[in-house]
């Protein structure tokens, strides 16, 4: 079965695939992370309080925990029941952005590691 999965998945799909999964993994890590640490999720009131410092780290946590935070708001949303055309434009943002980040991830994981 393994020869058939290798067979019909190019070495491009399977790398889309780990970034797709790295890219939520590292989102809901950001997220928690955060969330451990100040006891809510961050949002986009970061961008407007503290020192200017504070501001510029907010962005990159911004960034790449927006994919959990973007279902997160979806499932606290579905509660109340939304048109299923905002569940899935929803889904596809976060996935699309979840694969960005994690290309990211996997590109300079790539980078650090082949040094």
């Amino acid at each position: 079965m393994y020869e058939v999965i290798q067979a019909a998945a190019s070495s491009d799909s399977i790398t889309s695939l780990f970034a797709l999964a790295i890219g939520f993994a590292v989102a809901g890590l950001c997220a928690s992370g955060y969330r451990l640490y100040r006891n809510h999720f961050p949002g986009l009131r970061l961008l407007q309080m503290g020192p200017m410092a504070a501001r510029f780290a907010a962005v990159p946590l911004l960034i790449f925990s927006a994919p959990y935070l973007i279902m997160l708001n979806m499932l606290r949303a579905r509660l109340e029941r939304p048109r299923v055309e905002f569940v899935l434009l929803a889904s596809a943002i976060a996935a699309l952005w979840s694969l960005m980040s994690g290309s990211v991830i996997v590109t300079a994981l790539q980078v650090l590691l082949s040094v």
